[in-house]
């Protein structure tokens, strides 16, 4: 891993899918960027086109049209999903629009008018109705198989799980709400069964998503649904607890630290959950907090951080931080970084402030000058970077649990239960790994540390 956090907009999304493509089968290629709810959506599309008979092209060239699914919550993440069409455009020429992006349908055809046609997030009909007036199905009832887990854009051992859609927090900076509406929530049982199917299929890391993963199930009134011969509610809580006796790691992430979050930390203390919190504090001065209209408690949630690691002494806490927010003072940035001593956060990453179009943070007086924002998220970084170093170091000579991701000639490459894929670092093994396969789950004595990275030998 090369940097912290890395970038979380793959060029291309490859499918898993093997490429056999049948004589004069339509074929469909698919560019996903933005976060792991984007590449849900993804996955969605690609299994309702695969279900009606078309082939996933793993290329430009292979595919008969390409669906760009877009980002649109930055304007450097929009400047990107542009460039990502034009190259569609480029190496294609037949370009379907989805995605956050696709909600400002004028910015996009201005800039590539000759797109087929552009849809909104989560309008997976609109899409498909768009790939069928460019590509017509054609499937064959006989050869057209889905596998039961659908088209993932994952490796086979993890898949992410969306609980939910949307939010209902209106934080300044944040557009989300605008672009993909309210919480709703799915029922507990729709969730718990793709669950229970992605494990049947061979899952053994289930990544829990959505925009507000400790509000699910709010917009339902906590609902029952029947499960098991039994009911469960339409609660992060419950959910979790029915999920972590699938036997598959299961990771939250996207926590706000509401009150109830103290009721996941036993499931975690006892191993059901993984001892994993990913929460998007965003900063820690109160003045800062409310100029983003964002819950202003950082000192509470010192004392919540204590009492969960009280409970659960293993508990890795993972969250993301913006610097140069419009108004920031030093002062109010001094005391982000003291807190964060306090905090001795495992995970951290940090983002300078940028407008984005349609944000009430844009038009707040004193925006910070862009070197000032520079020098702040290099100090930042350098604190977290410290803390990070010494929580690793603290862990060589201990036996861990990992993940095993990749193999190739060099080593394995794993993950233990306090890193996520694509965003925290890694646990490498150089010697003894030939007969590891991805999704192995095994024991290994930790070596040596750096400062997002472990190395270690199999136990």
């Amino acid at each position: 891993m090369t940097e912290n956090p890395p970038l979380l907009r793959p060029d291309l999304a490859r499918s898993v899918i093997p490429d056999l493509r049948r004589e004069g089968q339509p074929t469909i290629g698919m560019v996903s960027l933005g976060c792991p709810k984007a590449l849900v959506d993804s996955e969605r599309i690609l299994t309702r086109l695969r279900a009606e008979g078309y082939a996933i092209s793993p290329d430009y060239k292979g595919a008969d049209a390409v669906i760009v699914n877009t980002c649109g919550f930055l304007d450097s993440a929009k400047a990107e999903s542009l460039e990502a069409i034009g190259e569609a455009l480029q190496e294609n020429g037949r370009v379907i629009v989805t995605g956050c992006l696709g909600a400002e349908p004028e910015y996009i055809t201005g800039a590539h008018p000759k797109v087929l046609a552009v849809t909104g997030p989560q309008q997976y009909e609109a899409v498909l109705d768009a790939v069928h007036g460019a590509v017509p199905p054609s499937p064959d009832p006989f050869i057209d198989l889905l596998p039961a887990s659908g088209v993932k854009l994952t490796p086979r051992h993890y898949s992410y799980l969306k609980i939910s859609e949307g939010c209902n927090h209106k934080c300044k900076f944040c557009i989300i709400p605008d672009m993909r509406g309210r919480l709703v929530s799915r029922p507990a049982h729709a969730v718990l069964r793709e669950a229970e199917k992605l494990v049947e299929a061979g899952v053994k890391e289930l990544l829990v998503i959505s925009q507000d993963t400790s509000a699910y199930g709010v917009d339902r009134k906590h609902d029952l649904s029947p499960w098991k011969g039994a009911e469960v509610r339409a609660h992060i809580t419950d959910l979790a607890r029915e999920m972590g006796k699938l036997g598959a790691w299961v990771r939250l992430h996207y926590v706000y630290p509401y009150p109830h979050v103290r009721e996941l930390i036993p499931l975690m203390a006892e191993g059901l959950v993984l001892p994993y919190l990913d929460i998007p504090f965003q900063h820690a001065h109160p003045d800062v907090l409310k100029r983003m209209a964002r819950p202003a408690a950082a000192a509470k949630t010192l004392d919540e951080i204590a009492a969960w690691r009280a409970v659960c002494p293993d508990l890795t806490l993972r969250s993301t931080f913006i610097v140069g927010y419009p108004g920031e003072t030093e002062a109010e940035f001094q005391t982000l970084l003291d807190w964060l001593d306090e905090a001795q956060l495992d995970r951290v990453g940090c983002f300078q402030y940028e407008n984005v179009a349609g944000a009430r943070s844009n038009a707040l007086p004193d925006h910070v000058a862009p070197e000032v924002k520079q020098d702040r998220w290099d100090r930042f970084m350098e604190k977290a970077q410290a803390i990070s170093e010494a929580k690793l170091a603290a862990k060589v000579g201990k036996v861990l649990e990992a993940i095993v991701d990749e193999i190739d000639e060099d080593g394995a490459t794993c993950r233990t239960k306090a890193d996520a894929p694509e965003i925290d670092g890694n646990l490498f093994i150089d010697e003894g790994f030939e007969d590891l396969i991805p999704g192995d789950i095994v024991q290994v004595v930790v070596d040596e540390a750096g400062e997002y990275d472990l190395w270690g030998r199999l136990a």
